[in-house]
């Protein structure tokens, strides 16, 4: 096997590993893709059957990429791998199984837009605020649940997820989670996260399933353990169970998403639950300068949870790590795009070999602006997806129908569109009839004529469901293609588009195209065997084709655009760049203000800080600004902690030149100017503590409540975000103005006979 020549001995000795729980503890740039799927391609070798191989995997281009690696090595065996990530191959087994839950196989799969829309009709239809139940907020706290393993049922009878609640002034977030699992069972669909909470209920529920799937799996393989949430780790352990063929690659010092739910414990504590587990380590850096290595080493070393590696490098030493000290937001924008220019111009790169990281989406506003001021194409990460545009959700909103009538979101969204008559009171009558028998919203419109609907109400639901209908009886007539085009043609959706003239409809309508080809793509994805032969793709059906769309991922876009990539440390994860810029370098932006009050909290975010630096092939640049505005108001910055955790030998810190320092030393004047004469940041004021000043508890404070600081002096909390020991308040002090305070340190005293405007 010629491809074994390719690796490093650590590499190879993970690659030969024969049986048994195997850890790769992999750095970045380490190779961890190629010993993965050369692992994979090695136990083809040696006879084990594709069909009896699982890798798991994070993202779609993930996977893919590996998938394509394997088959230049094995041939079109590759094709029989159950590989992909763990929504679309746990969504694959449900199709099978999900009867044995009460789900028929056509259900839809929700996506994250299609779950709050659903919540907006709950809560509107319980008559409950939704400035205090925002969708968004419940639907991260059902997810959460979810993904803790909690059942609606489950969450109603635990008192400290209901105490929590009520302290949050959302007492009825029980009953909304419960309402909207029924609603989601009765629309045959599942959200992103049940295809996790089912997964692991069909195999906790049905013995006979879990024996059939680990016996069919006789090797696990899975990319990036450390993201793993409680969910997927219980339900690959009980798959693993039996052989304990389990593999999984990962880095503990690239463990970042805690706010998803992933457990880092499950890396750093595998050997409990496998006890023959073998451990190897990648430490060859093969991507980044020396330098850029040595930062990222000094950096984790700082953590204390952590597994032991050193990263090492026979690349050459390079450009050492720039800092660059701005006045402003808008000077640090200015500087990079300046610092990109110069790139081009000195060593000829293309636009798409740099690459901007940020803390937080909002930063990006002004990197736009200052990339378009002198002309430089970007792509920004994170914006509106193109599957979450209105007129591809439209399209595939008919095409969800037509799978699966029983879709209420889908349903509602085309129902009326384009314009056909059916009022906003007509579907609300059949909301209440569909709620009083316990049907679906299609159960009722299919039998319009037994209700006392309009005549004229009558026909117009009756004709569009003879069309939704006529669409269904093509099916299995056209390939998803074809009965895209015909279902977009019959509605009329083609030509509504096309004749719309403003730059917004020929954009509209572009995506309209877009979407055509990527179906038309679809269906016509196929391979040859070794001998030529053609070789069909599983599915081309127009089922499998939305299951495709609906799992992809965000950063599952295109990346060939010349442009240079803006986006959040947090996406950036699996990408390298030659030259990479971290702006925002800052204390309470990164480390972000939520993360400074525990160690564990701080540790994540130096790991976010690990990843972006890793992401650098030649060059990392690195920035901070010393004044930015945050929340309406202008306020002073502080060089992050983490610029001082770098090795001195590797940072050059550039001098600014005169005139730049004159343009820094005039900005900050004025600024002290607009502070000093601003009364919402009283910097002088001292507020004397009343008598008897007692702190309250910090779970009994809610919005609008008057309190007391010992600093700030009097104020009212005019908003709460986050849980639990994590509730920051946003509270308007009359002597300093609005203050976020972490409650769990804040002490308050509430006060009732103050006069607060």
């Amino acid at each position: 096997m010629s491809f074994l020549e390719e690796l490093n001995i650590a590499q190879r000795n993970a690659v030969q590993h024969n049986k048994g729980p195997l850890m790769v503890i992999a750095g970045p740039g380490s190779g961890k893709t190629r010993v993965l799927t050369y692992r994979i391609a090695y136990l083809i070798s040696q006879g084990v059957d594709p069909f009896n191989i699982l890798a798991l995997t994070f993202t779609n281009k993930a996977s893919k990429e590996m998938r394509t690696r394997i088959e230049t090595q094995v041939g079109s065996e590759a094709r029989n791998l159950w590989m992909g990530t763990f929504h679309s191959i746990f969504a694959r087994i449900l199709r099978v199984e999900g009867n044995r839950l009460g789900y028929a196989s056509n259900f839809t799969i929700y996506d994250t837009q299609d779950s709050r829309n659903l919540l907006k009709n709950i809560l509107k239809e319980s008559g409950l605020d939704s400035t205090i139940y925002k969708p968004s907020v419940v639907h991260n706290r059902i997810s959460t649940a979810k993904n803790s393993l909690i059942t609606a049922n489950e969450y109603a009878q635990m008192p400290e997820l209901l105490l929590e609640d009520k302290t949050n002034g959302r007492k009825a977030l029980s009953n909304i989670y419960f309402e909207y699992t029924k609603r989601c069972f009765k629309a045959n669909a599942m959200d992103f996260d049940d295809l996790l909470l089912k997964m692991y209920e069909l195999l906790m529920r049905f013995p006979d399933v879990l024996y059939k799937y680990q016996n069919r799996f006789l090797y696990i393989l899975i990319d990036e353990f450390q993201d793993t949430n409680k969910a997927q780790y219980l339900i690959v352990k009980m798959l693993a169970d039996v052989h304990q063929n389990i593999c999984v690659v990962g880095d503990d010092a690239q463990s970042i998403y805690a706010f998803r739910g992933a457990v880092i414990e499950n890396m750093l504590n595998l050997k409990k639950d496998f006890s023959d587990l073998i451990t190897y380590r990648l430490e060859q850096n093969y991507r980044s300068t020396k330098h850029i290595v040595a930062v990222a080493n000094h950096l984790i070393k700082k953590n204390k949870v952590q597994l032991e590696k050193s990263l090492w490098t026979e690349n050459e030493a390079g450009a050492k790590v720039k800092i660059f000290k701005t006045a402003s937001d808008n000077d640090e924008a200015r500087t990079l795009a300046d610092a990109i220019m110069e790139e081009k111009l000195r060593n000829h790169y293309r636009n798409d070999d740099f690459c901007i990281l940020y803390r937080t989406n909002a930063q990006s506003r002004a990197f736009e602006e200052g990339l378009r001021k002198v002309n430089i194409p970007y792509q920004v990460y994170g914006g509106i997806a193109f599957y979450q545009r209105k007129e591809i959700k439209d399209i595939l909103a008919y095409l969800k129908i037509i799978v699966n009538p029983d879709d209420e979101e889908s349903l509602r969204r085309i129902i009326n569109y384009p314009a056909r008559g059916i009022g906003k009171t007509t579907l609300e009558k059949v909301t209440v009839l569909a709620h009083e028998q316990d049907a679906s919203l299609w159960d009722i419109i299919s039998k319009i004529e037994q209700y006392h609907f309009t005549p004229r109400a009558t026909k117009l639901i009756s004709e569009f469901v003879i069309m939704i209908k006529s669409f269904q009886a093509l099916m299995h007539q056209k390939d998803a293609y074809d009965l895209a085009m015909h279902v977009a043609k019959s509605v009329g959706l083609n030509r509504t588009l096309k004749n719309d003239n403003t730059p917004e409809g020929i954009s509209r309508y572009e995506n309209f195209q877009e979407l055509m080809n990527s179906i038309k793509s679809f269906t016509q994805e196929s391979s040859t065997d070794d001998d030529g032969n053609l070789i069909p793709d599983l599915d081309f059906s127009l089922g499998a084709y939305l299951q495709q769309v609906t799992l992809l991922s965000n950063i599952d876009q295109d990346e060939k655009a010349d442009a240079v990539k803006l986006m959040t440390l947090h996406s950036a994860k699996g990408l390298e760049f030659p030259v990479v810029f971290i702006a925002g370098l800052e204390e309470n932006l990164f480390p972000s203000i939520m993360s400074v009050n525990s160690r564990s909290e701080l540790e994540e975010e130096r790991r976010l800080f690990y990843v972006g630096v890793t992401r650098a092939e030649k060059k990392l640049l690195i920035s901070y600004a010393t004044t930015r505005y945050r929340f309406g108001n202008l306020t002073y910055c502080e060089p992050s902690r983490f610029l001082n955790e770098m090795p001195a030998e590797s940072i050059d810190n550039p001098q600014q030149d005169n005139q730049r320092n004159e343009v820094f030393t005039k900005h900050k004047t004025f600024i002290k100017n607009q502070i000093n004469s601003s009364h919402s940041v009283n910097k002088g004021y001292q507020h004397q503590v009343s008598d008897r000043f007692t702190a309250a508890d910090p779970s009994l404070l809610q919005i609008g409540m008057k309190v007391e600081h010992q600093r700030f002096g009097f104020g009212k909390i005019v908003g709460i975000e986050g849980q639990s020991g994590k509730r920051i308040a946003n509270i308007f002090f009359q002597e300093v103005g609005t203050k976020r305070i972490m409650l769990k340190f804040a002490k308050l005293q509430i006060v009732n006979n103050k006069t607060i405007e």
